[in-house]
């Protein structure tokens, strides 16, 4: 009876804290506030939230290591340069999801149909992406060399332009750009992600935010899987909701996660096992300077929150 008092009072003064602080978390638009916003799991959250926006993960990456955000959401790709760089963030959590949505895409009337016709031909991706990392991964599956294809490096919105106009052949990018090319310009997929990268996301906070907001990122990353549990039940309500959000019409996300099936998943061996895939292959065509080792920049502990709000 004594020890059940005790752990009432301690969970009693763990929330007293947690409410009286301010996760300040890093987001892209459309992704985490988009859908734990239409899941509802926002409503009764004890403490206060601070949503910061970034165009991409990178600029995201870097107010972390500046201290600036507390934690946000980044592809494998960012997360392993930002490693190698010594940016003191870990991943508490990871973000599964099917590989076909991370892709090459080429214009309708394209006469290019593989990624062999690709060859001496120029990919625009953004350097460092996971769209980069497509391109590598299915250079080294073919024994070519990085000099067979002329990769661009261009941030989405300026890829797309350059796409569109026809100053690039291909474009190596991800979701929702992939779908809103397939849907809405008739682009075709040329080679997707599928048995090549392993198409991991993670939820990364810094060092400090895990020690000092412990309670706020485990009520966090609890509401995040059971946000993204939800959007897998309710696939068209969500597609629909995102599409006004966006201002992008619904069959475009109703495209997107259809194949997506997004979700948020522990810490676990598979996980630490598929990052080091992300980070040998970096080191292979030596765009990191210090070889990274998956395990020391995980924290696996917040694995019980995860599970419990994805009802595992």
């Amino acid at each position: 009876m004594i020890r059940l008092v005790v752990a009432a009072a301690l969970a009693l003064a763990a929330l007293d804290v947690a409410a009286a602080q301010t996760l300040r978390v890093g987001d892209q638009k459309g992704n985490s506030q988009a859908v734990m916003e239409a899941a509802g799991v926002l409503k009764d959250v004890p403490y206060r939230i601070e949503w910061k926006e970034f165009a991409a993960a990178a600029p995201l990456l870097e107010a972390l290591g500046a201290g600036a955000i507390d934690t946000g959401l980044v592809g494998d790709a960012p997360f392993t340069f930002a490693a190698a760089a010594k940016i003191p963030v870990k991943a508490i959590a990871a973000v599964r999801q099917s590989r076909a949505g991370l892709a090459i895409v080429v214009p309708e009337n394209s006469a290019i149909r593989s990624f062999d016709d690709l060859r001496g031909k120029k990919i625009a991706t953004g350097r460092g992406s996971i769209g980069h990392q497509l391109i590598l991964a299915a250079l080294e599956a073919r024994g070519w060399q990085a000099s067979d294809v002329q990769i661009v490096f261009l941030a989405p919105s300026d890829a797309k332009v350059a796409y569109t106009q026809g100053s690039v052949d291909a474009w190596s990018t991800w979701e929702p750009y992939v779908s809103q090319e397939e849907v809405l310009f008739k682009s075709r997929l040329v080679i997707t992600a599928d048995g090549l990268t392993p198409g991991l996301g993670f939820q990364v906070a810094t060092p400090d935010a895990i020690k000092d907001k412990r309670a706020q990122l485990e009520d966090f990353v609890r509401r995040l899987a059971a946000a993204r549990a939800w959007s897998q039940s309710n696939v068209e309500s969500y597609a629909a909701t995102w599409g006004k959000l966006m201002n992008i019409p619904p069959a475009v996300p109703l495209n997107w996660l259809t194949r997506a099936k997004i979700r948020i998943a522990p810490i676990d061996d598979d996980v630490v096992a598929d990052e080091q895939k992300t980070i040998d292959l970096y080191d292979r065509w030596g765009l990191i300077r210090q070889k990274v080792n998956a395990a020391e920049i995980v924290d696996r502990s917040f694995g019980a929150a995860i599970e419990q709000g994805a009802g595992l």
